[in-house]
C-alpha cells in the first residue's frame, strides 16, 4: 500500500472536507463528519482531518503509478472549493499514527529498564 500526506493550512478545514465528501457522495462510498470524511475511490481510499487550522489528506493506494493521478484529483477538488483563498499543499509519504504515537521506548529495552 502506498501512503502519502499533505497538510493544508487552512481556516476552513471542516468546510473543505464536508464539501469534498459530499460532492463525492453521489458516486462514491463516503463516510463523514465535521472533523473526519473517508472517501473510497477508484484510485484508493482518501481520509480527510479538519482541525482548527489545517486540513490533513491521507490517501492510499495499492497502484504507485496512480498516486499522481490520485494526488491531482484531490488537489483540483480541493482548489476549487476553496477559490477565495490560495492553497499550499505539498505531499510527503505518509508514516503510520503507530510510529506516531509510539513512545520511546529504548531506555525500557536496557536491563534494568532505566537510562
Amino acid at each position: 500500500m502506498i501512503r502519502t500526506r499533505a497538510v493544508v493550512g487552512t481556516a476552513h478545514a471542516s468546510r473543505y472536507l464536508q464539501q469534498l465528501c459530499k460532492h463525492w457522495s453521489h458516486t462514491f462510498e463516503t463516510e463523514f463528519d465535521p472533523t473526519h470524511g473517508r472517501i473510497a475511490l477508484p484510485l484508493g481510499e482518501a481520509r480527510l482531518a479538519a482541525g482548527p487550522e489545517a486540513l490533513t489528506i491521507d490517501l492510499a493506494t495499492d497502484d504507485a503509478a496512480s498516486l499522481p493521478d490520485f494526488q491531482g484529483v484531490l488537489v483540483r477538488h480541493l482548489e476549487r472549493f476553496a477559490f477565495r483563498e490560495t492553497l499550499e499543499i505539498v505531499w510527503s509519504p505518509a508514516t503510520t499514527a503507530a510510529a506516531q504515537a509510539a513512545p520511546d521506548r529504548s531506555a525500557d529495552d536496557r536491563p534494568g529498564g532505566t537510562a
